[in-house]
């Protein structure tokens, strides 16, 4: 469904965007709408989705709006609405809760933030229908996911791989 170019991909980009300008105005906004402990400590129950919402600042939230334009709008166009919010809302919430599950598996405690995991999950997508773009989708991610890390940029790289992964699965589930 697209009227005058307005698709649920934009929608949620400016959902997104005003989320993010909710989070910084509001005392401990990130730790609220990020993922983190508060989860199963204090029932923080809307927290695998707010994350998707959340972002570690404006370069942040930039980057990956400018992403899910580009892969949302594609799977959007050639895939209906109704397959791309089947990959970025449920594909987001499950690449949330595996990524919740491996940090604290491996001992970590961090706040994740960002819709970094969900749109891997598009790219995940795209990887798998469309052969030709396979190579180039996970050399971008393993670059996204391991040049930061290079530099002490803090960033839950495992959300990247899940997403991806989750990606391929619920595009063969699909499909």
């Amino acid at each position: 469904m697209q009227t005058n170019n307005i698709t649920f991909t934009n929608i949620l980009i400016g959902l997104t965007v005003l989320m993010y300008i909710v989070q910084i105005n509001i005392d401990y906004g990130s730790l609220y709408m990020g993922l983190n402990g508060f989860f199963l400590e204090h029932g923080f129950w809307w927290q695998p989705l707010s994350s998707m919402f959340a972002h570690g600042g404006i370069g942040h939230l930039g980057m990956n709006m400018f992403v899910l334009y580009q892969f949302g709008n594609l799977i959007e166009k050639y895939r209906g609405v109704k397959t791309f919010l089947i990959l970025y809302l449920v594909g987001g919430l499950l690449t949330s809760v595996m990524s919740f599950v491996f940090m604290f598996s491996i001992g970590l405690n961090h706040n994740l933030v960002g819709a970094s995991g969900a749109i891997c999950v598009l790219m995940g997508y795209v990887a798998l229908v469309d052969k030709s773009q396979r190579k180039g989708i996970i050399t971008w991610v393993l670059i996204i996911s391991v040049a930061p890390l290079l530099i002490g940029l803090p960033i839950a790289w495992y959300a990247h791989f899940i997403g991806l992964a989750f990606g391929f699965i619920v595009g063969k589930i699909i499909k």
